[in-house]
């Protein structure tokens, strides 16, 4: 079960003008199964997008990353499950580029303004037929209030779909956002999560939101680890469809684009953390804040150090507060010039370590109390200046090696 998760209130998904959602079942995988969604985006749409940093990137990586380089206007999305499309070579390639070709003729479009994005099993033939058989079905239900249904399409191992809404004033004119994530395993960051969606109909230059997606994802995505593999297919795509009724936003160190930059944060930051929530077999949802460091880099690097490591979150899953293996890990980060006389370490409220060694006053079972819950923050002080940072990560299981092991069942 999920970590302090509900499934989304579809009423609280705020529709976005200028975005159509129409969601299928082809097959892809497993018969009954909605697996094949297409976003349909009105023209004058902005689009960016943020990708995987693994080299062995999937084939619909490689396309979106083609057709977004192009700047011809990107109007629709199609989204399969059940199949990765990765380590599938010119052949995945193909396919690929079948799905797009395919939905382009349904919309008298050229297929470079088709983003298509897959996740699944991996080093599988796509089966772009049937998701090319699908598309009527899928674009008949095309509906401006089909959010809730498409965060659960392109579900593979989650548990509950994750989906989130905001809305704020800008310039008098009542702005949505709303954003749709997928991912429980293979989840860390270098980009990001493995499929997100997140859209707008704020105006704002095409020329903004490139950098735009990037920060969101830093911000959120990049904050986030449950196992500590990159995928093939992470993806994160931002939409702006300039339909909202305000001045364009040319700026977004301007005042209406710092209030646009939050909303959009607020709902990346509730999609990346609904992933670890999710996070096969998570019990628990565990933020680890490093403070004191000379860099928010080096920050980052102990704080991943810690999130990452089996020892920690298997002792953290045991309800067991052998907190050593937290020092190692900050220990073994790379800092190089770490002074360990100077480090501090809490659990919640409880002061654990203090200047690098047992604080006198901590007693097990109030480490113990902190460990038994479901929620729990870490805090390291480095001791060597002002930056911080934090990342959200989860406990492993039992339950994240069965379902694991039973992944391609």
């Amino acid at each position: 079960m999920p970590v302090n998760l509900s499934a989304p209130d579809p009423a609280g998904l705020h529709p976005v003008p200028g975005v159509l959602l129409g969601i299928a079942e082809a097959g892809v995988r497993k018969a009954n199964r909605k697996d094949v969604t297409v976003v349909l985006l009105e023209e004058g749409a902005s689009v960016a997008g943020v990708f995987t940093q693994n080299r062995f990137c999937a084939a619909p990586v490689q396309i979106c990353r083609d057709h977004l380089a192009r700047g011809l206007g990107i109007r629709a999305i199609l989204v399969n499950t059940g199949n990765a499309n990765a380590g599938t070579g010119d052949d995945g390639l193909m396919r690929a580029k079948s799905t797009c070709i395919a939905l382009a003729q349904h919309l008298d479009l050229a297929p470079e303004q088709v983003l298509p994005f897959s996740t699944g099993v991996i080093m599988e033939t796509l089966p772009h037929d049937r998701i090319n058989a699908g598309l009527p079905a899928a674009l008949a239900d095309a509906r401006a209030d089909n959010w809730g249904r498409a965060a659960e399409a392109i579900m593979t191992t989650d548990t509950i779909a994750k989906a989130f809404s905001t809305q704020v004033q800008i310039g008098g004119a009542t702005v949505t956002v709303t954003g749709i994530s997928k991912g429980a395993g293979m989840i860390r960051p270098n980009m990001a999560t493995m499929l997100g969606f997140m859209a707008t109909d704020a105006c704002v230059d095409q020329a903004l939101l490139g950098q735009l997606a990037k920060d969101l994802a830093d911000a959120s995505f990049n904050r986030i680890t449950i196992d500590g593999d990159t995928s093939t297919n992470d993806s994160f795509v931002v939409i702006a469809t300039n339909k909202a009724a305000h001045a364009p936003i040319t700026s977004m160190d301007s005042a209406d684009g710092r209030t646009l930059k939050a909303a959009m944060q607020q709902v990346a930051q509730q999609l990346a953390q609904a992933i670890v929530r999710d996070g096969e077999g998570a019990t628990k949802f565990i933020t680890v804040r490093v403070e004191g460091g000379k860099t928010a880099e080096e920050c980052r690097l102990a704080a991943y150090a810690i999130a990452h490591s089996p020892l920690v979150k298997t002792a953290f899953f045991a309800s067991d507060p052998n907190l050593g293996r937290i020092l190692a890990a900050v220990g073994y980060a790379g800092i190089t010039d770490l002074d360990q006389t100077k480090i501090d370490l809490f659990l919640d409220d409880v002061h654990v370590v203090i200047n690098g060694g047992r604080n006198p006053s901590y007693r097990e079972e109030d480490g113990q109390r902190v460990m038994k819950q479901s929620e729990i923050t870490v805090r390291v002080g480095l001791g060597r200046g002002t930056a911080a940072d934090t990342v959200w990560t989860c406990d492993f299981s039992h339950e994240y090696v069965t379902i694991n092991a039973d992944y391609r069942s």
